[in-house]
């Protein structure tokens, strides 16, 4: 073959080979509404204690999930049906789960309108690891296994008997039979149901019946029991050794047994009954306290009846951490009334009285009135003194008591500044509580941030927002210790835009025999000695800073309450400048890179007995599947693969882009292009925002009908570039500020050639929806923008009240989001000038507006102002109500609706598609719930 001809056929081969990566580009789909339904997301993963397996769940968004068990060394998962609460057990040998019905089946019976016995019921499926096999048991309605779970579980099969079972006492006699008295129960009480033990190993069972209640002891040789036996002399509280197949009663005879609680270092058990005088007509219950062998009954109102409280019959009992301290709930005496004669309906007042000086608004007490009148309040009893205190009172409304088992509680009363909650922020009034003698001290007034004890109690650390410096005070010397005066950098956000005081980076918690404290900058981690006696170490060495990467302490023991600086730490990592994450190993006090990349890494988990670590990692193309590494991270094995049909549809890449602010400010953003990006092309745009959205660079977005706002992987699947911008904001001119931040970064997009500049869209839900209206006001570059929950009008929103909460919406004005910074008496001007309600004559783009008729954070009526002025002035504009929704949408059906009604919009606006009926035409009253009008409109509408 001649040179020249053997050019030709390497050409030949050249387009040959071009023209099949074309066709094999042209076999993948756009994105469509029928995909979201087996789109996978992946939950409740976890490693086995050995390291060797891995669990989770693949969920599709409608249908029955599956539950995948897989090596971590590598290899094809094993794929199980239809999983609830699954977990390994502590030997590594087994999984163990709920197989819950085929929800098609569910759907059906719930249409049918089954009786509970005649629905569909959970199975029982234990997995052996060693065999690969599964076993299940029909009809089982719970398991519980212990975290060391020796071998054993017990679960609870379906049992419908009683509700055809007949009170004790109740059968019929043969004529002449004598038949002495017995003990009976009431008729509200209920036989036990039979609890099974299982032997994972040899499937051996042993049934305990007539069990209303079980906990299993840590050691998982020994169970807990309360029975209702249909022989009421059997009633009681039982152990049962599982090694010895024994059962040893705590307490026998005819009762009701509640509030089992088990503390297994102490060997102590509590639980309350009412057997003591159990035919009484209003029995009281008692509390018990078994322990060494021995039953003491416990006197909990003792000690609180003296303040007008008593122990609380339904509230929790709770052991302290040794086991030596009984916390409960107590409750006001309950002042015997005289029986108020019956009014009807008709002749009852009903009304609400709004009084100046009630501390909160009445929406605010209607939403909390049954918590209210149902609360109880936290108490300790002393098992060693055998005294009850009070902690909670009315003055003092929050106490915790911490995690370990220290000698004092966090007391918190807001009470003194509820009012301000309408138009400034939650304060709080901080109390020492000692738990010995139940006296509360007084030591912050009007504190913004919640403090915390440390693990022993020792220390109370919080941040004051007032001059932004932490603090710790000794619990016993109560003097305040200053613990970053003398560190340079700030601990309060630098990026803080709002009117209110900046709060800070947080804690990384306490140290070994609470030697320091770490405390996070922006960056950095530093070590600060609570007694104030050493220097500050800065453990990150100032190379967070330097090179803009936040360090934050990963924790992966889930048992610790603190962290050893003696051993390496992992840290996690986050670089501000070009969004990369990854990890890195701070150890003998140097810092070593494990792993960055363009990607986001999900938070690890480690294996309890290996250094095996599970995690997720994504980005705009690549699903957070799971992933398995070691502690060095250098190799990394992928174990799920939730959504392989992704392969099958086109989709895109991302770009962080940079532009300068009409402010001068350097801004970022987020832009996504289509799959096959050709520059050479004009594309349509839309421009999605909020606040700072860059940090999402490496997020990926799952296909799924949206509640709100635009799913960008979608619309870039289609055709469409999609822009996220940062915006900083300047306090009094929050639109001013999205514009200027906004307008130069679309335009920046714009000079790059591959934007039609005819053809840009915007859209924002609820603050993005605001600063859409705010922004059709000041420009007319948009073809159309859609606006979800959008405030129009700031004087009347200012007065307006959250639904969801009963707030007022003042303090969103004067301290948060919305950013003024002052009242309307004081700022009427910045409330104009920010309220889209009153330029709304200059708009020429077509609106778009979603606002529901129970929205519960911005009041719909906005939403109203908003369209009925715009209607007036005869500007296009359209608003969707979806019935009963709140905020964002919540029904599957609706969200869907609304997903293809926005792609409509768009596609016609921005794509010249046909206009469906609903947007041509409307859709009137009388076809409501008929016609959705998503068809074209004949003859293209307008």
């Amino acid at each position: 073959m001649e040179m020249k001809d053997l050019r030709i056929a390497r050409l030949s081969f050249v387009a040959l080979a071009a023209c099949l990566a074309l066709g094999g580009a042209a076999q993948k789909k756009p994105l469509d509404h029928s995909v979201y339904d087996s789109w996978r997301s992946i939950r409740s993963q976890t490693l086995s204690n050995d390291g060797r397996w891995a669990l989770w769940i693949e969920a599709p968004q409608v249908g029955d999930a599956d539950l995948l068990v897989a090596p971590t060394a590598g290899g094809e998962p094993k794929r199980l049906p239809r999983p609830s609460t699954p977990r390994f057990t502590s030997d590594s040998k087994f999984v163990v789960f709920l197989i819950v019905p085929p929800e098609e089946e569910m759907k059906k019976a719930r249409q049918e309108k089954r009786k509970p016995k005649d629905m569909p019921r959970n199975s029982l499926g234990v997995f052996s690891l060693e065999t690969n096999e599964l076993k299940t048991i029909e009809s089982v309605q719970t398991y519980s296994i212990p975290d060391d779970d020796a071998g054993w579980l017990l679960y609870q099969p379906y049992n419908f008997a009683e509700e055809n079972a007949q009170p004790q006492g109740d059968e019929k006699k043969e004529e002449g039979e004598q038949q002495p008295e017995a003990p009976q129960h009431r008729k509200s009480q209920r036989s036990g149901t039979e609890r099974v033990l299982l032997n994972l190993s040899s499937g051996e069972e042993i049934r305990i019946p007539f069990v209303t209640a079980a906990t299993w002891f840590d050691d998982g040789k020994r169970f807990a029991y309360t029975v209702s036996h249909d022989q009421p002399s059997e009633d009681g509280v039982y152990i049962f050794n599982v090694e010895t197949r024994e059962t040893t009663a705590v307490i026998k005879g005819i009762g009701d047994y509640r509030g089992l609680t088990v503390h297994s270092k102490s060997e102590r058990i509590l639980f309350t009954s009412d057997h003591e005088n159990y035919q009484a007509e209003k029995p009281a219950r008692s509390v018990y306290l078994a322990a060494n062998g021995r039953l003491e009954k416990l006197d909990l109102s003792g000690g609180l009846d003296e303040r007008g409280f008593v122990y609380a019959e339904r509230a929790q009992l709770q052991f302290s951490e040794s086991g030596n301290r009984i916390f409960f709930g107590a409750e006001p005496q309950k002042p015997k009334e005289d029986k108020k004669p019956e009014v009807s309906d008709d002749e009852k007042v009903v009304v609400d009285i709004w009084h100046y000086q009630d501390p909160l608004l009445q929406p605010m007490q209607l939403l909390r009135a049954n918590q209210e009148r149902n609360r109880t309040y936290l108490a300790v009893y002393d098992v060693r003194a055998r005294r009850s205190l009070l902690l909670e009172t009315p003055d003092l409304p929050r106490v915790t008591t911490g995690t370990g088992d220290g000698d004092w509680a966090l007391g918190l009363s807001d009470i003194p500044y509820r009012q301000l909650i309408s138009w400034d922020q939650t304060y709080n009034d901080v109390y020492l509580v000692n738990l010995n003698t139940g006296e509360a001290t007084l030591v912050i007034q009007k504190l913004a941030d919640v403090p915390s004890l440390s693990p022993s109690g020792r220390w109370l650390l919080w941040y004051d927002e007032r001059d932004g410096h932490w603090r710790v005070m000794d619990t016993i010397e109560r003097t305040p210790i200053n613990l970053t005066a003398e560190i340079s950098v700030p601990f309060s956000n630098e990026l803080h835009d709002y009117p209110a005081l900046p709060s800070s980076y947080g804690s990384g918690g306490w140290t070994t025999d609470e030697e320091w404290v770490l405390l996070y900058d922006r960056y950095d981690i530093w070590a600060v000695d609570p007694n104030g006696r050493r220097e500050p170490r800065n453990l990150t060495r100032a190379f967070g800073r330097t090179w803009e990467i936040s360090l934050r302490n990963v924790n992966l023991d889930r048992e610790a309450r603190t962290t050893d600086l003696d051993k390496p730490l992992l840290l996690s990592a986050f670089s501000e400048r070009t969004k990369q994450s990854g990890f890195y190993r701070l150890e003998d006090g140097f810092l070593k890179k494990l792993i960055m990349e363009d990607k986001r890494f999900g938070n690890p988990q480690k294996a309890q007995d290996a250094d095996v670590l599970l995690l997720t990692r994504e980005d705009f193309q690549e699903f957070p599947n799971l992933w398995v590494t070691d502690l060095d991270m250098q190799r990394f094995t992928r174990l799920s693969d939730a959504n392989p049909q992704q392969a099958e549809y086109l989709w895109g890449t991302e770009e962080l882009v940079t532009w300068l602010s009409n402010d001068g400010i350097p801004l970022q953003g987020v832009l996504l292009k289509p799959e096959n990006f050709d520059p050479t092309q004009k594309y349509p745009m839309i421009v999605y925002f909020y606040e700072r959205l860059s940090d999402n660079l490496h997020r990926h977005y799952v296909p799924s009908p949206g509640s709100s706002s635009i799913n960008p992987t979608f619309y870039v699947s289609r055709g469409y570039v999609i822009l996220m911008p940062d915006i900083p904001y300047k306090v009094g001119f929050p639109g001013e500020s999205a514009a200027n931040a906004i307008l130069p970064g679309v335009q920046s997009i714009i000079r790059r050639g591959f934007v039609d500049p005819k053809r840009i869209g915007m859209q924002g839900h609820s603050w993005g929806g605001y600063q859409v209206a705010y922004l059709v006001t000041r420009t007319n570059l948009f073809a159309c923008a859609e606006a979800g929950a959008p405030v129009s009008n700031m004087f009347s929103a200012y007065g307006g009240i959250r639904w969801g909460s009963g707030m007022s919406r003042m303090f969103q004005y004067e301290k948060t989001q919305s950013r003024i910074g002052g009242t309307i008496w004081e700022m009427p001007l910045r409330f104009i000038e920010n309220s889209p309600i009153f330029w709304l004559d200059k708009v020429e783009t077509p609106l778009l507006i979603l606002h529901n008729d129970q929205d519960g954070a911005v009041p719909w009526y906005q939403g109203i102002e908003l369209f009925t002025a715009l209607r007036r002035l005869g500007k296009p504009a359209w608003m969707f109500n979806y019935n009963g929704e709140d905020h964002g949408l919540n029904k599957r059906v609706n969200r869907v609706d609304w997903t293809i009604r926005m792609q409509q919009f768009f596609d016609h606006y921005l794509k010249g598609e046909p206009a469906p009926v609903w947007l041509a035409q409307g859709i009137p009253a009388t076809k409501k719930g008929e016609d959705l009008g998503l068809e074209p409109a004949k003859g293209g509408g307008f």
